[in-house]
């Protein structure tokens, strides 16, 4: 299972929980009057809704400001599908001008350095989000700027109840705790950590969300993950995220029905008070507040912590980004890099917020969230611009992840099985991955 970056309502679902990629055969047609442009392009974006708002925003604006300009928006199916379908296009020399897709791992399998063309002497390369560039990055050069904001794997909190019992957002994991076991000695049906185990993947967050705290103590553990020279079994720093979903079923924490739950159940619980922590993507606070609306005031976020709170920090997914493939020359070219130049721009990011509520701030210097955006969207910002304050999650620093985390961090959070032994099998479970994908070493 693989968390990818964007999302709204309830695509978000299947978006935590596989792999979204690209794309299909629908045109939404042209987004300027046909035939008011001397040059016309196509982007090709995915199908989900919030994708198709924002392609149809972005197009919009751009060609308000650039008259010689049309742009015709295609649209493409999530998943396996989606991603066959680019690297066919991409390789046949059949791919539009502009296209969206993923970055990390699946942007290094379309073999950027031959189908993209670099951005790197592009002006605006250097005020993009250096996490955000490492994920379109290949043999040094710039390929994709980003669509979307940032989420955070991190822990959603309810403020009255932390106001209630005088508690402040923590940042080390001994702090979490201790705050955990006042909001447990209150009482009054609160739980302290909300888990919800009924939708599996929301199972990972304290394994996936603490690779922050992972690359501060341990730089080159991706680099070595990688090369299977380093296990979660065996490395103090990453196996405890699996100690802490020990921890926390060990200590009575979580809500009584924490076996069947669901992502809709815990959102409630957040937004109501009857749940005071939850370790999720920030990406989901636009589902609690579509039903819960006062929780855009009530709810915050603080970063996962670690044992250091010098180095408290944020867990972050990259958004997707947009790309150029080579095939792409002449007058469509250049109408392509200004398109793109107009995505990594302030002006670029307005017209995404009209699109909808951002998932969280964006990767581009100069852009600022909506001053109505949701507190917790809010409280991720100072992570992003606090120098080491945010790290990329591993699956855009390594392409090493097995299918089973989700069962076994499952297991490991019920007590059925103890945290060592889960991330001895979670070392088990990627072997199959690495082997397929021909990495050195495995």
């Amino acid at each position: 299972m693989r968390f990818r970056p964007r999302a709204s309502g309830l695509a978000l679902l299947a978006v935590c929980s596989l792999t979204l990629a690209a794309c299909s055969a629908g045109s939404l047609g042209s987004s300027s009057d046909s035939g008011s442009g001397s040059v016309e392009i196509t982007y090709l974006i995915g199908n989900q809704d919030q994708d198709m708002k924002e392609a149809q925003q972005l197009v919009k604006d751009f060609t308000a400001k650039n008259a010689g300009i049309s742009i015709k928006i295609e649209t493409r199916p999530a998943g396996t599908e989606g991603d066959n379908i680019v690297k066919t296009r991409l390789s046949t020399g059949d791919m539009p001008e502009v296209f969206n897709y993923n970055t990390g791992s699946l942007f290094q399998a379309i073999a950027p350095q031959k189908n993209l063309v670099s951005l790197s002497d592009q002006p605006y390369v250097g005020d993009l989000d250096d996490n955000f560039k490492n994920t379109v990055t290949a043999d040094g050069q710039v390929y994709g700027v980003p669509v979307g904001g940032f989420m955070g794997g991190a822990v959603l909190y309810n403020i009255g109840v932390y106001k209630k019992l005088g508690l402040t957002p923590p940042k080390t994991w001994a702090e979490f705790m201790a705050n955990s076991a006042k909001i447990k000695a209150a009482g009054g049906g609160v739980a302290p950590v909300i888990q919800t185990y009924g939708e599996t993947w929301t199972a990972q967050l304290f394994v996936l969300g603490d690779f922050h705290n992972v690359a501060a103590a341990e730089p080159d553990f991706a680099e070595k993950y990688t090369k299977n020279q380093a296990k979660y079994a065996t490395s103090a720093a990453a196996v405890k995220g699996f100690e802490h979903t020990e921890a926390v079923h060990d200590a009575g924490l979580e809500n009584k029905d924490f076996a069947s739950a669901k992502l809709p159940d815990g959102l409630k619980m957040l937004a109501t008070g009857t749940g005071a922590q939850y370790p999720i993507l920030s990406g989901v606070v636009a589902n609690m507040i579509a039903t819960y609306p006062d929780a855009a005031k009530n709810v915050g976020l603080f970063a996962l912590p670690g044992d250091d709170a010098s180095k408290n920090g944020l867990t972050v997914w990259t958004p997707g980004a947009n790309y150029i493939p080579k095939t792409a020359t002449g007058a469509k070219l250049d109408a392509a890099k200004k398109f793109l130049a107009f995505v990594a721009s302030p002006d670029g990011c307005k017209s995404q917020n009209t699109a909808g509520a951002p998932t969280g701030p964006y990767a581009v210097k100069g852009c600022t969230l909506p001053a109505d955006v949701p507190q917790a969207i809010k409280d991720m910002q100072p992570y992003l611009d606090k120098p080491g304050g945010s790290s990329l999650a591993l699956e855009f620093v390594s392409p090493v992840k097995g299918p089973s985390l989700s069962q076994i961090t499952v297991e490991v959070g019920s007590g059925i099985r103890k945290a060592k032994d889960g991330a001895a099998r979670y070392d088990e479970d990627v072997k199959k991955q690495a082997q397929q994908l021909g990495l050195a070493g495995w």
